[in-house]
């Protein structure tokens, strides 16, 4: 053994000495009375000790062993190799200090960080005890259970900032297991003595009952148990690899298990993440509004609570992880939410320009930046600060009230617009980002991460005490301790239960199975179907509605926002009309409260919190002014990002190759024109001999319904494009059940549609049910504010369904079509040189989340035999799986492949004639100009 910093000046007589680096008084004692060695004990060895010194019998003596293994694997360190070269050579007993056991002196302070006996806190001990009839005749002063766990709980909030999170834990397994060796009595009446505490510490001997245990020769044990026991001590030792992995490397670790489990056991995973790079430099790039609109539009709150806790609870919450050595960050850690595809914000534009500089913003854009549109009378947009800097798409909602009831409500802490059509490409350490474009964050990941938060702010004690201090204050009483329990308990229960378990339970009693949404990509129109008819519906009281919940397996890309308000018809299948409802029926998706409840007064029916006069504002900073005021005529409002080839020079992936530039219009006009429309920003094009009677802007026989009015998309039968058909069929098959006291009439409520009657009250059509809801919500907040000028926001469009006969896709002009990819709608094409070719070449696997632009084939660069694996955290797309095609996955349709042929002699799914390597890259080159 090792020499103690003073050899022999530690050891009383008749006992060896024991090491300062020794932290555990029971295990000082039994190096003391030469039980074991005073350095490297083999596992088998000191759980057996322990084993016998414990006086258990029966199952409840053989479970000691396993579990002194299990803590005894973990006490020297909980790195790999300490753990491999522990169960080779043992536990270290004078090397424990330091280690995952030891608490620094913290705890019950008995035992100082250098080993020095403080018998002043024995007798603090003691007055948490109480005098007890001694077996042996008297009494004397001892501890049982109840006031055990009293003392400890008494040390830990001594102990206050300095405690940490595995404290209850360690003291669990110190002051209870005494009390199960050492302790007299039976039952409740089962006690610790305070005078053979105060000789365990400080002469370091055991009571002699116990050494007569350590003394008597056990009885071998049979062949079978000691299988048991080296099955069991493996499954412990499994068990602690797997947990101590979970600590060190968290996201390998999830990851691994994930592809390991069984889909509903890998749910119980917490999510893996990207690993955090901040950007070297960062740009936003002009695109008409000024930077202080840009920050508005960015944290403006649409009325929701998208997470299921107040404001203050969510800064409070800490990440899912683990921490033995210190406190995990906070949820709201901007650093953090990064990892799920956010986009970081700064908490003012007021700073300095260096400040904002970092975060992407140039305040000399704004010259060339449109003035915000004045708001509408009694329509004033809301504030939108950034107090507390989270990312772009988070948004505080203050002044909050129950739609129910009225009470107000603590602030709650929602999704913006922004959060889902706002996007960024990376591009070695550059970040380039613009407004409109499609988001490349996975929203189910940060809901798992979520609640597992919440779960372990309610199981880890000291978490929960942090948790405590940052929502209540450091003087809070216990009873508001016990309240904030309680509700952080309701709010868990409701994520974990009301949300995800039911929609488990709903979706595997109809037999069907999800699609991973992943990175850049949600099943929208599901999601809001499943939150309005069914989660909404139960806040409000209404049971007997889970089976209107659908499984999300139509994922698609988050589309681009910039030119929408022009559009006759919105949504990639052009099934929303009228500008309102869409952006209110967004809201309520994400969850703005609305009152279904049987239980109110009628007048108070569909209320809701959806901040109407937000949404109309972002239309309006949307939509512009009349671009035919301009010469020539051009969108105003948020215009499309430009290829950022300026902020690379030199390089030449970036460098525009003007001549390709000039093939590549040619082919445009010939090929895209059909359904994407002529470009909105190539006076080339509008200007030219052979492509300007093709002109976006052309006034007769153009997609204009008039000038300044509203732009026909062209739109083509999935049966055609044989893209991918999921999203297109939500609208057009799912039905729901609605509760006849709504009296939802969608004939009458829809007005000038023509719609023929209902047939049922209550059995209705998704779509139509929902445009009828947000109809009524939407009509609700107008009769309660009837200041505002009701037909001057609602305009010209009626919330009407789509006419057409069969499912469709709208087809979109394609400026700033190099900002969103990956492509086709649900995103199965991870860049424009695949989407250009054959559909059968398309690789059908690649990677999201993460990883870097590619200018070249605009989107992500991903050999034709697609991508096999994912750097850790990002998502995959694939098109089939070990079962077959995957709903909702196609990466087929919107094929050019053959020789050039009559427009209508196209068979399914091919919409042109193949292209040459060569005219490939030119029309590339001319989609990066628009």
């Amino acid at each position: 053994m090792p020499p103690d910093p003073v050899p022999g000046s530690n050891a009383l007589p008749e006992q060896l000495p024991v090491s300062a680096n020794n932290p555990c008084p029971f295990l000082r004692a039994l190096v003391a009375g030469g039980f074991v060695d005073g350095h490297s004990v083999a596992l088998p060895k000191i759980s057996s000790t322990i084993q016998a010194a414990s006086g258990e019998t029966g199952l409840r003596r053989r479970m000691v062993w396993p579990q002194t293994f299990g803590v005894a694997l973990i006490a020297n360190g909980f790195g790999p190799l300490r753990l491999i070269r522990s169960l080779w050579s043992g536990v270290t007993l004078d090397q424990l200090r330091n280690g995952p056991l030891d608490k620094h002196g913290g705890g019950s302070r008995i035992l100082d960080a250098e080993a020095h006996v403080h018998e002043g806190e024995i007798d603090r001990l003691a007055c948490f005890g109480s005098d007890y009839p001694n077996p042996c005749g008297g009494t004397e002063r001892g501890l049982n259970a109840a006031q055990i766990k009293t003392y400890m709980r008494s040390n830990i909030d001594r102990d206050g900032a300095d405690a940490r999170w595995y404290f209850p834990l360690l003291m669990r397994g110190e002051w209870p297991v005494l009390l199960r060796v050492m302790g007299k009595g039976e039952g409740d009446n089962r006690y610790l003595s305070v005078a053979e505490v105060r000789t365990l510490f400080v002469d370091r001997r055991l009571p002699e009952r116990i050494v007569t245990r350590l003394l008597t020769k056990p009885r071998p044990a049979g062949l079978l148990w000691r299988l048991g026991r080296a099955t069991i001590g493996f499954a412990v030792a499994l068990v602690v690899l797997l947990g101590v992995a979970w600590i060190a490397f968290p996201d390998q670790t999830d990851e691994t298990l994930s592809s390991m489990l069984p889909k509903s056991i890998a749910e119980m995973v917490p999510p893996a993440l990207p690993a955090y790079e901040a950007p070297k430099t960062a740009h936003w790039l002009n695109q008409g509004w000024t930077v202080k609109d840009r920050q508005w539009f960015h944290h403006a709150t649409q009325g929701t609570a998208t997470f299921p806790v107040p404001y203050k609870w969510f800064m409070a919450l800490e990440q899912p992880y683990l921490s033995p050595f210190g406190t995990p960050g906070r949820i709201s850690d901007s650093s953090y939410l990064e990892r799920f595809g956010f986009i970081p914000s700064p908490k003012s534009t007021d700073g300095d320009s260096a400040g904002l500089k970092a975060y992407g913003f140039d305040a000399a854009a704004d010259a060339n930046a449109s003035p915000a549109p004045a708001p509408l009378p009694g329509l004033a947009p809301t504030p939108a600060a950034n107090n507390d800097g989270l990312p772009v798409g988070f948004a505080r909602l203050s002044g909050a009230v129950d739609p129910a009831t009225g009470a107000a409500e603590p602030d709650k802490i929602g999704l913006t617009c922004a959060a889902c059509h706002t996007g960024s490409i990376r591009y070695k350490g550059t970040s380039i980002r613009f407004d409109g474009g499609p988001a490349m964050v996975d929203l189910r990941k940060l809901e798992k991460a979520m609640g597992f938060a919440m779960m372990l702010t309610q199981w880890v004690p000291t978490r929960f005490s942090r948790f405590a201090e940052q929502v209540l204050g450091a003087g809070a009483s216990e009873s508001e301790r016990t309240a904030l329990k309680k509700g952080l308990k309701a709010a868990t229960d409701f994520a974990l239960t009301m949300q995800a378990k039911n929609y488990q339970k709903a979706i595997e009693a109809k037999g069907q199975s999800e699609t991973q949404e992943g990175f850049g990509r949600l099943d929208a129109l599901n999601r809001i179907g499943n939150q309005v008819f069914y989660l909404d519906m139960a806040v409000g009281g209404l049971p007997g509605y889970l089976d209107n919940q659908e499984a999300i397996a139509a994922p698609v890309s988050y589309p681009p926002i910039w030119t929408v308000p022009w559009f006759s018809w919105a949504q990639y299948d052009a099934s929303i009309s009228q500008p309102l409802i869409r952006n209110a029926g967004e809201a309520l998706g994400v969850f703005a409260a609305v009152n279904f409840s049987p239980d109110r007064p009628a007048n108070r029916l569909f209320r809701s919190s959806i901040a109407i006069e937000n949404l109309v504002y972002i239309e309006n900073m949307l939509h512009g002014p009349d671009p035919f005021a301009a010469d020539p005529p051009r969108f105003g409002g948020l215009t499309s990002p430009k290829w950022p080839g300026k902020l690379f020079p030199g390089d030449k992936a970036w460098t525009i190759d003007q001549a390709k530039v000039d093939a590549g219009r040619k082919l445009y006009g010939k090929i895209c024109v059909e359904c994407h429309l002529g470009p909105v920003d190539d006076q080339s094009f509008d200007t030219d001999e052979d492509t300007k009677a093709l002109s976006f802007w052309r006034r007769d026989g153009g997609p204009w319904n008039k000038p300044g009015d509203a732009v026909n998309l062209v739109e083509k039968p999935v049966a055609d494009m044989r893209t991918d058909p999921g999203q297109s069929s939500i609208l057009r098959t799912r039905m729901v059940k609605v509760p006849g006291f709504f009296g939802l009439d969608p004939a009458k409520d829809l007005k000038g549609c023509g719609l023929p009657p209902s047939t049922s009250t209550t059995d209705m059509p998704y779509a139509l049910a929902l445009m009828d809801v947000v109809q009524r919500a939407s009509d609700k907040w107008f009769d309660e504010h009837p200041v505002v000028d009701r037909s001057q926001v609602w305009g010209k469009r009626k919330n009407c369904p789509n006419p057409a006969p069969k499912p469709i896709y709208r087809a979109r002009p394609l400026n700033g079509v190099w900002a969103t990819a990956p492509y086709l709608h649900n995103g199965s094409v991870p860049s424009l040189y695949w989407l250009l070719s054959p559909a059968a070449d398309r690789p059908t696997s690649f990677c999201q989340g993460a990883r870097d632009y590619d200018p070249i084939t605009v989107g992500f660069a991903v050999p034709a035999g697609g991508e096999a694996s994912c750097k850790t955290g990002q998502t995959r797309f694939m098109a089939s799986d070990s079962k077959g095609p995957i709903k909702g996955n196609s990466v087929m349709g919107h094929s050019f492949e053959g020789p050039e042929r009559d427009p209508h002699d196209y068979p399914p799914g091919v919409i042109g004639r193949g292209f040459s390597d060569t005219e490939r890259w030119q029309l590339i080159e001319y989609l990066k100009t628009l």
